[in-house]
């Protein structure tokens, strides 16, 4: 990062794991981005790289063998990962979730399982959750039954991040009997699993979010995470946003980072300018200066929301409190990262569209990340609590 928005310090025991973790991210994760983008498939030596360090015990509680990384930790992490490859970064962010998810629901045995399958295995979790109903939280379609002592699943799951590459696949399903959602582990390898390779999406191609198809998949009882005590945390998809904020300002970082080298390498000043370098126009300098500003806030934004889930968990504010900065800093971070990864090649020349330099990639990430929750109704959501007083009801994306 840079001396806009430092690097957030690396808290006391964790100094020697952070400092490994850098290097990795700049040596084995960064150097591949765009050929990750490229060629648009699972960046499987960038995830072992991060397996080999560690990284995938961060969320785990130290009582279970884990780094006990708090919510905003990880968060920073997921900034700092989205400045190298936003795929990656959203690949281990679906670990990172999926584990918080796990264990605030799942059995004390169920917990110990996974943690040990972690911690000896560095096993990372993908994750089969979305249904392609007609609405975005339509489910239902994938449906499971008992058969022996667990259960069979049947149906196709989209935007399966993550999965291509997991240890373990997270995967919901109806119990048709029961009439009940259920949340299953499947380990890879597991009979019936079959990946639909059809990820072609603007941006964000290397997370191969594509579809997974179910065929008579049969689930092990001790993977099966819900028990008749289970409550879901009601934060979480708050968690879950603001996660994609880090990742979104991550991008804006690394193409206004892009962005400088281009303007100190390769532009040539307007002439209209009368300097002799891009970097002594003044318009340029403004430019700069005014993206680089807004990507301040955002993160400055996103930091404070990631700051409140931890809140919230101690009890010191209110679900409320929590909801609206992350819709703040949703709008914040979705306008820097697409303002900084579009507007900049305005001060840049048409040089910089040419494709040896790849720095469509910036926009293209950025743009498709933004999508994931539209920030017009975080907009009319922050208006509504404004004006009336609202308090937003947990939801999937709420």
């Amino acid at each position: 990062m840079h001396s806009l928005v430092p690097c957030c310090s690396a808290p006391a025991g964790l100094e020697e794991f952070f400092r490994t973790l850098r290097e990795v991210i700049q040596r084995e994760i960064a150097p591949w981005a765009a050929e990750n983008d490229r060629i648009g498939r699972y960046p499987r030596a960038s995830i072992q790289a991060l397996k080999d360090c560690g990284l995938m015990r961060a969320p785990l509680p130290v009582s279970l063998g884990g780094l006990g990384f708090s919510q905003a930790l990880s968060q920073e992490l997921f900034l700092e990962l989205g400045m190298a490859d936003p795929s990656v970064a959203q690949i281990y962010k679906v670990h990172d979730d999926a584990v918080r998810e796990l264990l605030s629901v799942a059995s004390p045995e169920f917990s110990r399982r996974l943690a040990e399958r972690i911690c000896s295995e560095n096993a990372i979790i993908g994750m089969a959750i979305s249904e392609n109903g007609k609405r975005a939280v339509d489910f239902g379609h994938v449906v499971s039954r008992p058969e022996g002592a667990g259960h069979l699943i049947d149906g196709r799951k989209i935007y399966a991040t993550g999965a291509v590459g997991a240890d373990l696949l997270l995967v919901s399903s109806y119990d048709v009997v029961a009439e009940a959602v259920r949340l299953d582990l499947l380990p890879s390898g597991t009979k019936g699993i079959r990946f639909g390779e059809d990820w072609n999406r603007l941006g964000q191609r290397a997370t191969d979010s594509g579809s997974v198809v179910l065929e008579h998949v049969l689930t092990q009882p001790e993977w099966s995470v819900l028990t008749a005590q289970s409550k879901p945390q009601i934060h979480a998809p708050l968690r879950y946003q603001n996660g994609f904020s880090m990742i979104l300002a991550g991008i804006g970082l690394a193409a206004l980072q892009a962005g400088i080298g281009f303007a100190r390498e390769h532009s040539r000043p307007w002439a209209s300018a009368g300097v002799e370098a891009a970097a002594d126009d003044l318009l340029v300098r403004r430019l700069f200066g005014e993206i680089g500003a807004e990507l301040a806030a955002a993160c400055a934004s996103v930091r404070v929301a990631a700051g409140l889930l931890d809140a919230f968990e101690r009890g010191e504010c209110t679900r409320t409190d929590v909801a609206i900065p992350v819709y703040a800093a949703r709008s914040a971070a979705s306008r820097a990262a697409l303002r900084a990864s579009s507007d900049l090649m305005a001060a840049l020349g048409a040089r910089v569209t040419d494709a040896a330099y790849g720095l469509d990639r910036y926009w293209r990430d950025a743009r498709t990340l933004s999508l994931h929750d539209p920030v017009e109704w975080k907009h009319e959501e922050i208006g509504r609590n404004l004006l009336t007083g609202w308090d937003p009801k947990p939801g999937l994306y709420q």
